[in-house]
């Protein structure tokens, strides 16, 4: 049994097309933005709520390979691991510019599998119109 594990499964729709770029020595990967989706219902309203989460998938290799022409929509299993990025962000102008750290997450994924449309999805109304990135801005 390990001591530490770092594993997450994710299963979701494309909220659009697979982006796909190189690093400065030429190192291919794919970038995804997965939309999975819960809920709760609440008490009060009696109705169900349902919670969007937008998760930002980055994949190398043969995974990079097999996402590279995913498409908005598709329905994905993502196998990964959580990773965190440190960068610099900016705020103000001039003289009131100020530099800071921010930490951002992303999933690391070492398998990208595309899955054939639920049929629980097919002809029926689960929440409305499926929400998409752009319309999530």
């Amino acid at each position: 049994m390990a001591l530490y594990e770092n594993k997450i499964t994710l299963k979701g729709f494309l909220g659009k097309d697979a982006e796909n770029f190189a690093t400065k020595q030429q190192k291919t990967f794919t970038v995804l933005s997965l939309a999975t989706k819960s809920g709760y219902k609440d008490k009060q309203i009696e109705q169900w709520v349902n919670h969007t989460e937008w998760h930002r998938i980055v994949t190398f290799g043969k995974p990079a390979d097999h996402a590279k022409n995913l498409k908005k929509g598709d329905y994905v299993e993502i196998e990964g691991e959580l990773r965190s990025t440190e960068f610099d962000a900016e705020v103000g102008e001039g003289k009131k510019k100020t530099t800071f750290k921010r930490r951002g997450w992303e999933i690391r994924a070492s398998l990208v599998k595309k899955l054939a449309q639920p049929e629980s999805s097919r002809g029926e109304n689960l929440d409305a119109e499926p929400v998409t990135e752009d319309d999530a801005a």
